[in-house]
């Protein structure tokens, strides 16, 4: 039954958009078709600009890849609202501070009623971080109202456009594939780019900038580490970055495939055996993107604060200090202007994006703040899911002996199972978030394309439609095997 927490979002259901579930079989070409048009959709809104800005104000270019954001079109916020107003949820009915029994159909629809209630909350307060932080410059309130508007209607949209392809219309989640296209776009970008943003034609892509520097006679190493005219480094697309971002997919697959593998008979039919996976990797990414937006708000709160109480000096407020320092970099011809963080928390929890800075002092001890935040965020996160995502050796266990299912050697009993299964299961969890908080930190050290977060997440989540699409064409073909499958 659901708890108190949970039943106050009864009466909303009937008003909140929603997309129905299928009621006849979906083939899998026409899932494909929507996967397609959920995709599509979603580009185009990142090319549709917000009525009403003029282009002036400051440009907020962290964490952007993993949010599948772009800067002044519709897609201003991308899925930031949705992974956070998740994480907060999730994050409460872990702790048991909201009861929710995710195996009751019935709570399962007040949570999800609840997921996108928190949604549009967290696209309105982003939104409102947004306006009065000064992103777009000075407003009138009418034009505040309409972009407020379009970016309420732009985030309902998105989250519908999500739950088209889960609910079963399309293949996999909509929120990885927006992650997903959103990197593979930033990587080509980087790649290739004639020239940068605002038509600065000096701003080229790695592999164009490296053409041009042999083509040039210039020393090689301007293609690894772009410097100006004064000796100043660039934070530009490098070889050194396109050569990291092969390196980190090729990490990442081979890490994908480490598993343990248990052996398991069933009960019922003896001399049939298989073996459970437990992967390294046994809680995906998640605890990279929960990281990622606890980071991202940090970093909205500190900037709005800072920018509410007249962009103070650092040494002027001890508690803005202590969140967030920030410098306003000038707008010029060929760029917006900017706000960078120099100090405080938030300084901290955004990766230095320059080799040449994380070897150097202080830029070391910023590094190595961050790592460590990462990583240790990423474990407790890893942790928190195992009970939240239901992948617990208690909750296990109970799927196995409900299957039919024992390991050999030992009684079939849940607690049996549920013994063996915790020698694996959280150590595998903990070295998991490890493993992915080091990489998706120490990546981006080196200029990694589409961040080392986001290549994380890109490199499981084509892993996943990769068994996913595998699954429905056999599930296609072997129409008895669907039940197996989970079809």
């Amino acid at each position: 039954m659901a708890g108190r927490f949970l039943s106050l979002f009864g009466p909303l259901s009937r008003f909140m958009p929603e997309v129905g579930a299928p009621e006849r079989k979906i083939g899998f070409n026409e899932k494909l078709f929507w996967t397609a048009a959920a995709l599509i959709l979603y580009l185009i809104m990142t090319e549709i600009p917000l009525y009403g800005i003029t282009g002036q104000g400051w440009e907020l270019t962290y964490l952007r890849v993993i949010f599948a954001s772009n800067r002044g079109t519709l897609m201003e916020l991308g899925i930031g609202p949705i992974v956070t107003a998740g994480l907060i949820l999730q994050l409460l009915a872990g702790s048991g501070m909201i009861a929710v029994d995710f195996t009751n159909p019935d709570d399962r629809s007040l949570f999800t009623t609840a997921s996108k209630f928190f949604s549009i909350v967290m696209t309105g307060v982003q939104a409102s971080a947004y306006i009065i932080g000064g992103v777009y410059g000075a407003l009138t309130p009418g034009v505040t109202l309409i972009i407020f508007a379009q970016l309420i209607c732009a985030g309902i949209i998105l989250m519908l456009l999500d739950e088209l392809v889960q609910k079963g219309w399309g293949i996999g989640s909509g929120i990885s594939l927006f992650i997903m296209a959103g990197v593979a776009q930033r990587i080509l970008w980087d790649s290739l780019s004639p020239h940068g943003p605002m038509g600065d034609e000096k701003q080229y892509g790695a592999i164009i900038a490296f053409f041009q520097t042999i083509l040039t006679a210039q020393p090689l190493q301007n293609a690894f580490v772009r410097i100006n005219t004064t000796g100043e480094v660039q934070n530009l697309p490098t070889m050194l970055g396109l050569i990291t971002t092969i390196a980190v997919f090729l990490i990442v697959i081979y890490v994908e495939g480490v598993r343990v593998e248990l052996p398991i008979s069933f009960a019922k039919y003896r001399g049939f055996r298989g073996r459970y996976p437990i992967k390294l990797l046994y809680v995906s990414n998640l605890p990279v993107i929960f990281a990622s937006a606890l980071f991202a708000n940090i970093y909205f709160i500190s900037q709005l604060l800072w920018s509410r109480v007249g962009q103070p000096l650092p040494g002027t407020n001890f508690w803005i200090d202590l969140l967030g320092q920030f410098q306003v970099i000038p707008a010029t011809e060929a760029s917006q202007a900017q706000i960078v963080p120099v100090g405080g928390l938030v300084y901290y929890v955004l990766a230095p994006r320059n080799i040449l800075e994380v070897i150097s002092w202080p830029g070391c001890i910023r590094a190595l703040a961050f790592t460590g935040i990462m990583v240790s965020f990423c474990i407790i996160f890893s942790l928190t899911w195992l009970e939240v995502g239901g992948l617990g050796p208690k909750t296990v266990a109970k799927q196995l002996v409900d299957s039919g299912m024992q390991i050999p050697g030992f009684r079939r009993s849940g607690r049996t199972i549920e013994s063996v299964l915790k020698r694996y299961i959280p150590t595998v969890t903990i070295l998991g978030g490890f493993l992915v908080g080091l990489i998706a930190s120490v990546a981006d050290f080196f200029g990694v394309f589409g961040t080392g977060m986001g290549v994380l997440l890109s490199v499981g989540i084509l892993y996943q439609y990769y068994q996913l699409l595998m699954q429905e064409r056999v599930a296609e073909m072997y129409p008895a095997l669907r039940g197996v499958l989970g079809g």
